[in-house]
């Protein structure tokens, strides 16, 4: 392509990306009278293709054209905007100004050879602008204290994640701060994705949905919260019960997930007996969704808050505390020592201990020890749910949910047995 052909490319790619950003616009204000808008698909295409002949032009004379060129049209837009707006034949939002100056833009990032990076931003830009609906949709039926878990979000990982020192600590070197913070932002953003995707669809999507993404966040929390359910609501026992299995089996997939972010190497070892627990588990809920005669109504949402500083805080905490645990059995005890703490870790929480055994697997636990480990927290975390249903939800539960996560517990200890060692 001679330098001819290359800037006509360049102009049309710029031509384009205005076009795209037009008919968004266009489409959006289609039913405003003609002359009524402040710019249409004809403008917008203009607008690319004029960032686009500044840019080229700026390669001649200086790249001060272009930042006059930018703040003559934003003061054109402004004008214009502010007309409307007195006569009141506008509203107060100014996107379809922003957008008119990011056109500009864009149509000169791609007159100066970033075709693909203009490209990509200005589908991105059109895809912001066509989701206008769901947007706000999404932001009108979040919680205060949703948006107040977004900004700790926020802060435990922009902010806090990047000032911590990124070297070992205490007994046997053993604590990490940066790392084991670096797990909890891990964690909580896995339960962050589960807590928002059910509460982006809704409960009443159905007890399907709630288990598998409420599973992403908390199974614990689904299986408390639906056994407690069963007792009051004896119509609904099949419903609740496919529901608790589904977050347990979400459960495992989960567990290879965290366990392969921090090492990849476990994750191929880790699959297989995963792979069958969740079988076990998934396969009862399938039946009971086909067979069970009464639909009822959606289940409400056993999650409430998607993040909580304490929590995140106390996660921390025993993350450290099984971290420090686990080096200082090995060297004690053995392989025997962290296979103890991995039992007694998984009756209360198995994504700490999935972390610590995965951490310790890139340099001093043999892989086969690890992936034990972790089956073993997940066996005893799925018993400890199975006793839970049986305790709150009465023996029916104790039937419908006990049994499958028994059955779980023991396939997934049997399959690490014969498979990885």
């Amino acid at each position: 392509m001679n330098s001819e052909q290359h800037v006509f490319y360049n102009l049309g790619a710029a031509l384009a990306i205005g076009l795209l950003i037009g008919v968004e616009r266009g489409w959006q204000k289609r039913a405003v009278q003609e002359g009524k808008r402040v710019a249409g698909v004809r403008t917008y295409g203009l607008i690319g293709l004029l960032g686009g002949g500044l840019a080229q032009l700026s390669t001649q004379f200086g790249s001060f054209i272009l930042g006059l060129a930018f703040i003559g049209l934003a003061g054109a837009l402004t004008t214009v905007y502010v007309v409307n707006l007195r006569q009141g034949d506008g509203d107060m939002g100014i996107t379809s100004l922003i957008t008119g100056l990011l056109t500009f833009v864009l149509g000169a990032l791609a007159a100066m050879g970033e075709v693909a990076i203009a490209a990509a931003f200005a589908v991105v830009t059109t895809l912001l602008l066509s989701y206008k609906p769901v947007l706000h949709h999404w932001v009108s039926v979040l919680e205060p204290e949703e948006v107040r878990a977004g900004i700790k979000m926020l802060l435990i990982s922009v902010v806090l994640l990047p000032i911590l020192p990124d070297k070992g600590y205490g007994p046997l070197q053993a604590l990490n701060p940066y790392e084991i913070w670096w797990m909890v932002v891990l964690i909580a953003a896995i339960s962050f994705i589960g807590y928002f995707a059910v509460k982006i669809a809704g409960p009443r999507q159905g007890t399907v949905f709630t288990g598998l993404f409420g599973g992403l966040a908390s199974s614990t929390a689904v299986t408390l919260h639906f056994s407690r359910t069963m007792r009051s609501k004896t119509t609904m026992t099949s419903m609740l019960s496919m529901g608790i299995l589904l977050a347990c089996g979400t459960m495992y997939p989960r567990m290879v997930l965290v366990a392969g972010i921090v090492n990849p190497d476990i994750a191929h070892q880790l699959l297989l007996p995963a792979v069958v627990m969740a079988l076990l588990t998934y396969a009862p809920a399938v039946i009971y969704w086909r067979t069970m005669a009464h639909k009822g109504k959606d289940a409400v949402s056993p999650l409430r808050n998607p993040l909580e500083l304490k929590t995140a805080i106390g996660f921390g905490l025993l993350l450290a505390l099984v971290m420090l645990l686990g080096k200082v059995l090995q060297n004690l005890f053995g392989e025997s020592g962290v296979l103890a703490l991995a039992a007694a870790s998984g009756i209360a929480d198995v994504d700490a201990i999935t972390l610590s055994l995965a951490r310790m697997s890139q340099d001093v636990l043999m892989l086969q020890v690890a992936v034990t480990g972790i089956v073993i927290a997940a066996a005893m975390n799925s018993l400890v749910k199975g006793g839970m249903a049986t305790f709150f939800g009465g023996s029916d539960a104790g039937l419908r949910v006990g049994l499958p996560l028994l059955a779980s517990a023991i396939g997934g200890l049997t399959t690490v047995w014969l498979w990885v060692w």
